[in-house]
């Protein structure tokens, strides 16, 4: 962790080499969290970090608690405070991930939700690129499946279910790839090993729906109602299957981490000319554009820091 980072831990602001939990604690024993990752881009023209779309991650990271049976003494609105005191504190001026986690912090044994203390944390890093946005990206089909809604759902950012994404994105990196894509047990096709998935074909914009074992993510929100208001294309969401990503035009993953980071190669098939694709370009470019608070019209999904 970086020198002078602050951490939000048990009520107090805090150096983020102070906020430790014991091994006890049940979310280290049994994986009871649940998480966000929100990006703080830095402005160099106006000398400030700007986190995107910081209330709908907050709101995301509640409305899940009821998955996990959590409460805790913090408002929502308390949480987006939370956030920004940490990069304020921290004196960041450069890129940043803040991560908040709500886990079940009891001290006890026992594999079970209900009636389980939980408490907040959160920290700041400081973030480039997390992986490769501008050459494209080397992909393959993991053998590991996605975990389905009915056994730990990935709708929900649960500490405990990204061993799931771990072991399908060690198996691409060992395989020398630089991502993975990972299906559902039915064989169609769920998400990057922790990162929305959209192909281009025909025209239109096509992403597996929310029904498909997916995180619904923040990102993939954005870029879907970028395609429709700026790019004029009409988006799809249904069921997609495998090689349809070796026939389609182009393929992109979206997410807080990924950003959009368009792909070259399925399983060592060349993707469209093998190179990022026009349409994959543009949402870059535009998406890069509103985060650092260019673009007017969506400033308000930007908050300040400073």
């Amino acid at each position: 962790m970086e020198a002078g980072a602050v951490a939000y831990f048990e009520g107090a602001y805090v150096p983020v080499e102070q906020a430790r939990v014991s091994i006890l604690t049940h979310a280290f024993n049994y994986g009871t969290g649940l998480f966000e990752g929100i990006r703080g881009y830095y402005a160099p023209e106006e000398d400030n970090i700007l986190l995107f779309k910081l209330r709908e991650h907050v709101e995301r990271l509640v409305r899940n608690f009821n998955i996990l049976c959590m409460e805790i003494s913090e408002t929502p609105e308390q949480l987006e405070e939370i956030c920004v005191e940490i990069v304020k504190r921290s004196e960041f001026r450069e890129g940043v991930y803040i991560r908040p986690i709500c886990y079940k912090s009891e001290l006890s044994l026992g594999p079970r939700l209900k009636d389980v203390e939980s408490s907040f944390c959160c920290y700041v890093i400081k973030l480039g690129d997390y992986v490769d946005v501008k050459s494209g990206l080397d992909v393959m089909v993991s053998s590991w499946r996605r975990l389905a809604d009915n056994a730990i759902p990935s709708r929900a950012k649960c500490t405990g279910s990204y061993v799931n994404s771990a072991l399908a994105s060690t198996e691409a990196r060992q395989a020398g790839f630089d991502e993975a894509i990972v299906l559902r047990e039915d064989g169609s096709v769920a998400e990057g090993s922790a990162m929305n998935l959209f192909m281009v074909m025909d025209g239109r914009l096509i992403t597996p729906p929310p029904t498909a074992d997916i995180l619904v993510g923040i990102t993939r929100n954005t870029v879907m109602e970028l395609a429709r208001q700026e790019l004029g294309m009409e988006v799809v969401e249904r069921p997609v299957s495998r090689t349809e990503l070796y026939v389609c035009d182009e393929v992109f993953f979206t997410g807080t981490g990924a950003q959009v980071a368009p792909v070259r190669s399925m399983d060592r098939r060349v993707i469209g000319e093998g190179k990022p694709g026009p349409v994959s370009k543009r949402m870059q470019s535009l998406y890069f554009d509103i985060v650092h608070g260019k673009v007017d019209a969506y400033r308000h999904w930007c908050t300040p820091v400073y």
